[in-house]
């Protein structure tokens, strides 16, 4: 791997693009599929490979980088630790069983250990050994190191028993540490599967978000309408976009008019009307009529395509409590090395009789017990306890990151619709004329609009059968492009629309109706006239309604401390509505996916610590930017995969309760990595002798061990309690 500003990356790939910037050519060529894939380190973003493998500074498997060729789901690096892992654990158990039952079979031990180091574990050492050449010590170097010399110090008490004085011996036998081998291995394993899985979940999520877009177009030319694929479209062509198919590529409608479902990309239930010279965006449905478009925006260039360009870029993260262990290891490993160096010449020449055999065993304590077990452990552990803890109120964690991060978050940015609100129509108010109860004017209604596939209507329909009301058979229902429906009943007009419909049936407005319309408008409800024979007889409210579960919850996080930010694609009247109604501290309507990500990155840049919760395709982006993404678990599954935590209920009252759970789950592991430095920093001192001038006392290789086991008892011990805490 060369670069001309850096050693470690790849020749090919030196002149790569950022893979930040967002791809904005136009053209019509199709993406080639066999394009090599290009690999990078998440922590170190100048290492960039050909070729899958690890990194050279810090021993991380490298990860695709986007832009490069996606499998549907990448699992080969999570089958090739699967089976490492299975063998290694089916090889240890035996191993550690012997060891703590104390009947000995030293040399069955040794063969099963052997086996763990030369299969399983080689792809362990030879990172170790890279590190080691590379000059860049890491966890892979404390692994090996530790790992190596208990397996040696074993070996040579098994192999050469008599090289050691009789002082070390228990019952005229020396121990042997291959269960300490064997073990952190296989442990060593786990969290390179468990990493590895993660990957393949990352790659899952930009595939849901590939298959939103449309494959095939209608395009419009001197010999007629022809269908072709997508990427057969330029920039000017004309398309035509039938009833219930999506938008082939970004454009302006020309002819035509309809409404179009942009849920995806804006979030919002309700189809959005669309007429001459709007925008169309690829992906999104059209819910009724035809329409002819011109192509504007193709290929890479597409609003959809730049979303999953940032989704795959922003998803290339890693906490910093990771890097933790590595900047220690950089100044620990040469330490322990020096000490254990100095150990060795001390008692080699200073010593009592047999000089090089105890400077050999306690230069070997001293390995033995800085081995980094505990270190390990100490993260993992709390982060295992903490996950399975939040599965249990309905929080589902995926990684490591959101979960440290979410402890810090200061701002809580949300999406409206399915986060604050259900994210479906419903009916909210039903105002009839005299003569009229609520139920009938719903009923007739419902009746006339059972005909129809609009959210709207299926919204009337619900309540209908919510109340338990028989829908009534109507006549010749005719839908009317962005006014309404029609239907005949008992040979009279019954009609469900806007002003504009009762307008074109010369239908007046009632004085008494048309006030209190004006107001409830000004809350954001869509208002639905209904109309029998040659009469209104009333009107019906539509709007998104706020969740039950919302306001309590909003009241939690502010006495939390956190500050509430609303992005939302829909109108600014709405967002005004919902905000002043929930107390939420900030709110920015009409904003489309990019300028969600847009707004994530400014107020990061503020140095605040930002969680976004949302639910949509078009919360993607943010969730992904986010320092740590939350997603309704009844949303999309782009946004469940792209979100660090997920809310199984889609509840935003458990956010709270996750910021909880943070908070005890960082604290945890800051008190594991106390434990493991703890016994390092007083066990390595007193391995290497600086007791014994003084007190004549000493630390047997077997008494490292022991206290290096001790160390990981405690740090298991202490993460478990996490079980027992209320959250």
């Amino acid at each position: 791997m060369n670069n001309p500003n850096n050693p470690h990356a790849c020749k090919k790939c030196a002149n790569a693009p950022d893979s930040n910037q967002l791809h904005q050519k136009s053209n019509s060529q199709k993406p080639d599929p066999l394009t090599p894939r290009r690999y990078t380190c998440p922590m170190h973003p100048e290492i960039i490979s050909d070729h899958p493998g690890h990194c050279p500074i810090c021993g991380m498997n490298l990860e695709p980088l986007p832009g490069s060729a996606i499998d549907s789901v990448d699992d080969q690096e999570y089958r090739f630790w699967l089976k490492r892992f299975w063998l290694a654990l089916a090889l240890t158990l035996p191993v550690i069983i012997l060891s703590m039952t104390g009947l000995g079979y030293q040399w069955i031990q040794f063969i099963l250990t052997t086996v763990v180091v030369l299969a399983p574990g080689a792809t362990l050492y030879k990172r170790a050994w890279n590190s080691l050449i590379n000059k860049n010590l890491n966890m892979f170097s404390l692994i090996g190191l530790g790992t190596g010399m208990a397996y040696l110090y074993s070996l040579a008490t098994l192999f050469f028993p008599n090289i050691f004085p009789e002082s070390f011996k228990i019952n005229g036998t020396l121990n042997v540490y291959f269960e300490a081998t064997a073990g952190i291995i296989t442990l060593v394993l786990l969290g390179q599967l468990l990493e590895a899985r993660a990957h393949s979940k990352t790659n899952a999520a930009l595939q849901a978000l590939m298959k939103q877009s449309p494959k095939r177009a209608l395009r419009i030319d001197s010999n007629g309408e022809h269908e072709i694929n997508v990427e057969e479209v330029h920039i000017g062509d004309r398309l035509r976009v039938l009833s219930g198919e999506k938008v082939p590529v970004d454009g302006l409608i020309l002819e035509g008019q309809s409404h179009i479902d942009e849920s995806m990309i804006t979030g919002e239930s309700i189809p959005v009307k669309k007429e001459k010279d709007d925008k169309v965006i690829a992906g999104t449905v059209n819910q009724e009529g035809s329409f002819i478009m011109l192509a504007q925006h193709i290929g890479s260039a597409t609003l959809l395509a730049q979303i999953v360009t940032m989704v795959s870029d922003a998803q290339r993260t890693r906490p910093p409590i990771q890097k933790l262990a590595d900047k220690v290891s950089k100044y620990f490993v040469p330490i322990v090395i020096t000490i254990a160096l100095l150990t060795f010449i001390t008692w080699g020449i200073w010593g009592p009789e047999p000089r090089f055999a105890h400077g050999l065993i306690y230069a070997v304590s001293v390995l033995i017990i800085a081995c980094p077990c505990a270190l390990g452990l100490a993260t993992p552990i709390s982060i295992i306890v903490g996950i399975g803890k939040g599965a249990q109120i309905g929080i589902l964690i995926k990684n490591a990151e959101a979960l440290e991060r979410l402890e810090k978050v200061t701002t809580l940015v949300v999406d409206k619709t399915g986060t604050l609100t259900e994210g479906l129509p419903g009916v909210v108010d039903i105002l009839p004329i005299p003569g009229y109860s609520q139920e009938k004017v719903l009923q007739l209604a419902s009746s006339v609009e059972q005909g129809s596939e609009h959210p709207i209507a299926k919204a009337l329909i619900r309540e209908s059968k919510k109340q338990q009301l028989q829908l009534l058979t109507v006549q010749e229902f005719h839908a009317i492009p962005g006014k309404g429906v029609k239907a005949l009943f008992n040979s009279h007009l019954l009609a469900v629309g806007n002003k504009s419909l009762m307008s074109q049936f010369n239908l007046p407005i009632p004085q008494d109706l048309a006030g209190q319309a004006n107001q409830l408008e000004s809350e954001a409800k869509t208002i639905l006239w209904i109309a029998e024979a040659s009469k209104i007889i009333g009107f019906i409210t539509v709007a998104d309604t706020i969740k039950a579960t919302t306001p309590e919850a909003i009241k939690q996080l502010h006495a939390m401390g956190l500050r509430i930010i609303m992005l939302t694609g829909d109108n600014l009247a709405v967002a005004k509505h919902i905000a002043e109604d929930l107390g939420i501290d900030e709110y920015h309507a009409n904003i489309n996916p990019i300028q969600k990500g847009q707004w994530i990155d400014k107020l990061k840049a503020s140095d605040q610590i930002v969680a976004m919760a949302g639910d949509g395709v078009n919360d993607a982006v943010a969730l992904a930017r986010a320092d740590v993404g939350i997603a309704m678990g009844t949303g999309s599954d782009v946004a469940v995969e792209g979100a660090g935590i997920t809310l199984i209920k889609g509840d935003l009252n458990v956010i709270s309760r996750a910021i909880i759970l943070s908070r005890l789950t960082i604290k945890n592991i800051w008190q594991n990595l106390f434990f493991a430095f703890i016994y390092n920093c007083l066990g390595v001192p007193i391995a290497a002798g600086i007791l014994y001038p003084f007190f004549g006392l000493t630390l047997t290789p077997m008494l490292a061990g022991a206290a290096m086991s001790l160390s990981s008892v405690s740090v298991i011990i202490n993460a478990l309690r996490l079980k027992k805490m209320t959250i």
